[in-house]
């Protein structure tokens, strides 16, 4: 049982951890970052589509500060429906697809042709756009696009080797929905959910010239040894699937802009460290790979400045972003930001000192409604008392349950934006 100064130590840490992640949540808002960025008026129509988890919030941020008529047709996933008045609001399925995002789809390529080079697209695109974007290309149905979905997140590849495969499966992603908004002068609006910031990966690439090839795509699946029906191999194999590159003249003009970031919510959160005395240290905000590595390398350097000051003095805070992976192998309830989190907490074997937490900003950490969970140096002890085995959780995949059980998820309802993971180790003391 822990001592009151140990108690108030672990309140203090907890408060402090949300209010870093809900600072990472905060900036990248579209309230916030939207309005700075809406183009000049048209000569003619203004027309706003989009797809993504910030997409609604995205949507009545255009209304709210755009002087003029405009219409529009934008997609999110359920539950972050930000009500609009000129802009139609459509929910979908999200990570795998399902029939009304499909409808969607095909609704915003109708609504963009036979524009003309008067006209304006407003494309406002965050992450989450890659399954709400479901058309398939002529000859794949939407099964087929839901298997390869299920196959792909389990499969441990990478969200840009996932979103590779999907852009040449798609008669929407890959720049063709910018080709369908041709001649029409076409503004894209980004709020980045992916490492790199790279737009070809951001809800895979929908307005942007995509470099990757079908061989690029077709590699990818045979690296992870991933499924797919034999027609829908094919399309890769005939190069059939190709999508739009960047130098199509079609693309000619087309405006690109990064609003929001991985990055920015990082240093938002590190503002608020430091306002409370601790030293904050961006390791990086691209981080990929397996997350129970992760977790493994993270434990590794938070020990080092526990016992040795090394390479950064205590008391500070290890902040990162990014999108790890988790290679399905159990059967449990976890998330890639659980599944970290669990990892470092069996490393560092309830060291004094460390509490964590790590996040989805989307509110959503694998197919669960939580957004992740806190870890205290007493965590592994309380689950031992409860006859949990914190290994065992681990190789099940087990996170959600684990940690939901210690009473230690966070939980913050639609966010309404996405800029990926959030991860923070925050050490207050050097033994």
């Amino acid at each position: 049982m822990m001592s009151p100064s140990e108690n108030n130590e672990d309140d203090n840490a907890r408060a402090l951890l949300r209010r870093m992640f809900n600072a990472a949540i905060a900036a990248a808002q579209p309230s916030q970052c939207v309005p700075h960025h809406l183009p000049e008026p048209p000569k003619g129509r203004l027309i706003v589509i989009g797809a993504g988890k910030a997409s609604a919030a995205m949507a009545r941020a255009v209304e709210d500060h755009w002087p003029g008529s405009l219409s529009g047709l934008v997609m999110t996933r359920y539950g972050y429906r930000v009500p609009c008045k000129r802009i139609e609001i459509v929910e979908a399925a999200h990570p795998v697809p399902d029939q009304a995002g499909q409808d969607a789809a095909k609704r915003i390529l109708k609504l963009v042709s036979n524009l003309s080079p008067n006209d304006t697209v407003l494309c406002l695109i965050s992450g989450g756009g890659s399954a709400l974007l479901a058309s398939p290309l002529d000859g794949i149905t939407l099964e087929d696009k839901q298997e390869v979905n299920r196959n792909l997140l389990k499969s441990g590849a990478t969200i840009s080797e996932m979103n590779t495969v999907r852009r040449h499966l798609s008669a929407i992603k890959g720049g063709r929905l910018a080709v369908a908004c041709h001649p029409a002068k076409v503004i894209t609006l980004l709020i980045s959910d992916v490492p790199g910031d790279n737009p070809c990966d951001i809800a895979s690439g929908p307005t942007v010239g995509d470099p990757s090839t079908c061989e690029d795509a077709l590699a990818i699946v045979y690296r992870y040894g991933i499924e797919l029906p034999d027609h829908i191999r094919e399309i890769l194999e005939s190069g059939r699937g190709e999508s739009v590159k960047t130098n199509d003249v079609r693309l000619a003009g087309i405006e690109t802009r990064m609003i929001a970031t991985p990055q920015m919510a990082l240093e938002a959160a590190a503002n608020v460290a430091r306002a409370a005395g601790f030293t904050p240290h961006i390791l990086g905000d691209s981080i990929e790979g397996e997350a129970r590595d992760v977790g493994k390398v993270m434990a590794g350097i938070a020990r080092q400045v526990v016992l040795h000051g090394q390479p950064f003095k205590p008391p500070c805070v290890l902040l990162s972003g990014g999108e790890t992976t988790v290679t399905v192998r159990g059967n449990g309830r976890g998330g890639r930001n659980v599944e970290f989190l669990l990892s470092l907490g069996v490393a560092l074997d309830g060291m004094a000192g460390i509490h964590a937490l790590a996040g989805d900003t989307d509110g959503v950490d694998g197919l669960e409604e939580i957004a992740g969970a806190y870890l205290a140096p007493d965590t592994l002890q309380r689950a031992w008392e409860l006859g949990m085995h914190p290994k065992d959780s681990l190789d099940n995949n087990d996170g959600h349950r684990f940690f939901q059980a210690l009473g230690d998820s966070v939980i913050t309802g639609p966010t309404l934006t996405n800029v990926n993971d959030f991860r923070a180790i925050l050490i207050s003391m050097r033994q």
